[in-house]
């Protein structure tokens, strides 16, 4: 299995091996309509043929750049940019150059110079150097992760590590398999994409009972829960085959809606109990589910 280039919050590579098993063995084209880190699109092997999809369009740039970018010109770059506002390199120096530790971390010492490409991505308007800023402040920021504020501006704060060796083994894998993959990327509304009958449609949305950086200010709500259902309602009278992550149950709420309509699916639980830094919780304290409009052979 690749692992993605990013540290995505939500992330299915650790659950990968249930999901692809539980997938089509074929179809003629993959529709990721919530694409994310990339990660089930760069995995899934039961077709040439995928469409990328994310309404995250700096996200969506990013791995357009990953897609039509040497994997060297990428590393390249991102060093300049290191080297340009001071951060840490602890692949060519190690943590005792910067009188650091692993354990510690680099925060205090990067946070000066992350602060300030912060400012200048949330102020730059020329759109090539934007997503080699914004992969440079994700490999730099609190987590790995994408933040940005109610004014679309990021605001992730500094984290403790930097472009380490396992990153940019993280990116050179991502940028191949990719690469051989040559998904169509595009950046819409969930809504807006088109499903052909020999499609298969994968949904990994926002959970809208959960918490998470990519369902914060608003950005999932009920009625988009209730049109994704919906949407899916079209694809299965359309004769297209769906899959959909998400969760009935969390931290003792639940999502009746969701469970009401997963009655007329197939329901397969799925099984995870890593540790969820980011948020200190166990997974397995969530009912996280596939449903599928579609026999499997498990």
């Amino acid at each position: 299995m690749i692992k993605s280039f990013l540290n995505y919050t939500g992330s299915k590579y650790r659950i990968m091996d249930q999901l692809i098993s539980l997938f089509p063995g074929h179809c003629d084209s993959m529709v990721d309509i919530f694409g994310g880190s990339g990660v089930i699109t760069v995995n899934y092997q039961g077709t040439d043929n995928f469409i990328f999809n994310d309404n995250n369009k700096p996200l969506v740039d990013l791995i357009n750049y990953i897609a039509n970018h040497s994997i060297e010109s990428i590393e390249k770059s991102v060093d300049k940019i290191i080297a340009e506002y001071g951060l840490t390199d602890t692949m060519s120096h190690g943590y005792e150059y910067y009188q650091a530790s692993s354990t510690k971390g680099l925060a205090d010492i990067n946070k000066s110079g992350y602060l300030k490409l912060r400012k200048d991505y949330n102020n730059s308007k020329d759109l090539t150097l934007k997503p080699l800023y914004l992969y440079t402040l994700i490999i730099f920021g609190f987590n790995n992760q994408i933040r940005y504020n109610k004014r679309g501006l990021f605001n992730n704060p500094t984290g403790k590590r930097d472009f380490n060796k396992n990153m940019r083994k993280k990116l050179q894998a991502f940028s191949s398999a990719w690469k051989a993959k040559s998904p169509y990327i595009v950046s819409k509304d969930f809504r807006n994409i088109e499903i052909a009958k020999s499609d298969f449609v994968y949904a990994d949305p926002p959970y809208l009972i959960t918490t998470a950086t990519y369902n914060e200010n608003g950005g999932w709500t009920a009625k988009d829960d209730q049109d994704l259902l919906d949407y899916l309602d079209k694809i299965e009278k359309k004769g297209a085959k769906f899959a959909l992550s998400n969760v009935l149950e969390h931290k003792g709420n639940e999502n009746v809606k969701l469970i009401n309509w997963s009655k007329k699916y197939n329901v397969f639980n799925i099984t995870n109990t890593f540790k969820n830094s980011n948020y200190h919780t166990k997974r397995s304290s969530s009912k996280e589910v596939l449903i599928t409009n579609y026999e499997t052979s498990i």
